[in-house]
């Protein structure tokens, strides 16, 4: 259907296919939130079924060929394939059908300020940044995010502002459906090849992206990356970056030091002038750069810079981004990460050597069989940098196995570089393992974007 056109006034019921996904849901409590009647469908039960349910937004688990056609407009995910047996009753009734990516581009619309925060990396916990702060400078708004954000109570918020803060997902080229008056982007690397092929056309379609901007919108980006940095020579739009590295970027970190929790502080300076010293309550470096878009999105809408120090303090990150999740009896600290790609494993790795512990185990999950067969290698260096190393089963999640590859492939790859890991495909014996093999004060991290998370709490209990 065409959106350009679209007249939302004039549907009743709104169905959402796929209605679980963390961008899916946000939609649908959005949509009830106007008053619309909600129903939706996912393939697997889940918190956020549950809790759409609590709200009284039917939501079934398996196909719902019932509101399917019964809806006055579908909405579906990205996962969701053209012969899904709700797609397929939809047409067959003429109701209209609309895709995740093109029905946020229509919400782009009806904000006056809509901030897309973009990125292979770092988009959640930038959005999270950014999102707090326009909250305490009682901006009040309109908040979409890719996870748990304790500060509003889930993944969503709706405000009463000309304000959309959302976080832009490149999967599938969505972005590129939306309508920024301010766009970050964190940095520019090789992912989703299962869609793009290669890496010319991630950074193609990034700078599409930039060039959605005209003159009277803003671009900020991260001047250590270059791909990002080179999107100044192209855009019509104002030009913020940040960076810690290069030295000619507009706001620039210095003076870094890290505590016992591996949590920076660090002195900001703007224009080579010193703006304000920042402490964060998430470890890493890649947060400080985080951190830095935040500042300088929030310095062009002229929140003070007290309210953005006191923000970024008060922010201990989004659900699974190194989420501390507890400790076991001998003092092992049980931690969360949603890292599925090597420079986020390589990140959080670099994040915890500046914790204090004894040991480091991470327990990994391969997220989709195209990821693990094209960056097999890369994987297998950036999870050498932990001390002890369990690989699960890969998470098929939207793919079937056409690459013939395994978690045992990327066992052997690591254990031919000379450090061991072992694959272990049950999460109970993952559990049993871990208890019986961690000293006082290690830490264990579960690491990647699926079922994985689950070990944790499996621990714990």
């Amino acid at each position: 259907m065409d959106l350009e056109t679209i007249d939302l006034k004039k549907y009743n019921h709104i169905h959402l296919i796929g209605i679980g996904g963390i961008s899916m849901s946000a939609i649908a409590e959005t949509l009830k939130n106007w008053g619309y009647m909600v129903t939706g469908s996912d393939i697997a039960r889940s918190k956020i079924t549950d809790n759409l349910n609590s709200h009284n937004i039917a939501t079934t688990i398996g196909h719902d060929l019932n509101n399917s056609q019964k809806a006055d407009l579908i909405i579906y995910s990205a996962a969701i394939s053209e012969q899904d047996p709700e797609i397929l009753i939809a047409k067959k009734n003429n109701i209209p059908i609309v895709g995740r990516g093109e029905f946020v581009g229509y919400l782009t619309k009806m904000y006056k300020e809509t901030i897309c925060i973009s990125g292979t990396h770092g988009k959640t916990t930038t959005t999270s940044m950014i999102s707090l702060c326009f909250i305490n400078a009682e901006k009040d708004p309109t908040i979409e995010v890719g996870a748990i954000l304790n500060s509003i109570g889930g993944n969503y918020r709706i405000g009463n502002s000309d304000y959309f803060i959302l976080e832009a997902c490149e999967y599938k080229a969505n972005f590129l459906k939306f309508f920024p008056k301010t766009e970050i982007i964190l940095n520019i690397d090789n992912d989703h090849l299962d869609y793009y092929k290669n890496f010319d056309n991630i950074i193609k379609t990034f700078n599409e992206f930039a060039l959605l901007l005209n003159e009277n919108c803003l671009l900020v980006t991260n001047a250590d990356d270059i791909n990002c940095y080179n999107l100044k020579n192209i855009v019509k739009s104002k030009f913020i970056s940040y960076g810690i590295d290069n030295s000619n970027a507009d706001f620039i970190a210095k003076n870094i030091y890290y505590n016992d929790d591996g949590f920076p502080k660090f002195d900001v300076y703007k224009n080579n002038n010193f703006y304000t010293t920042v402490e964060l309550s998430v470890a890493g470096k890649h947060n400080i750069l985080n951190a830095l878009a935040c500042i300088a999105v929030c310095d062009y809408y002229q929140i003070s810079k007290d309210i953005i120090s006191k923000s970024l303090k008060q922010f201990t990150g989004a659900g699974r981004r190194l989420e501390f999740k507890g400790k076991l009896q001998n003092n092992v600290s049980i931690f969360d990460d949603y890292a599925h790609h090597p420079t986020e494993i390589m990140a959080t790795a670099n994040a915890i050597k500046n914790k204090k512990y004894n040991k480091s185990w991470v327990i990994f999950q391969p997220h989709t069989y195209s990821r693990t067969k094209l960056l097999l290698n890369d994987f297998a260096n950036s999870l050498s940098e932990f001390d002890n190393i369990i690989i699960v089963d890969i998470y098929a999640a939207r793919e079937e196995n056409i690459y013939n590859i395994s978690s045992k492939d990327l066992v052997e790859i690591i254990n031919s570089k000379g450090k061991k890991a072992l694959y272990i495909p049950n999460f109970d014996e993952v559990v049993s393992y871990i208890k019986n093999n961690t000293s006082e004060n290690d830490i264990v991290i579960t690491l990647g974007a699926g079922t994985v998370t689950e070990i944790g709490t499996m621990l714990l209990k």
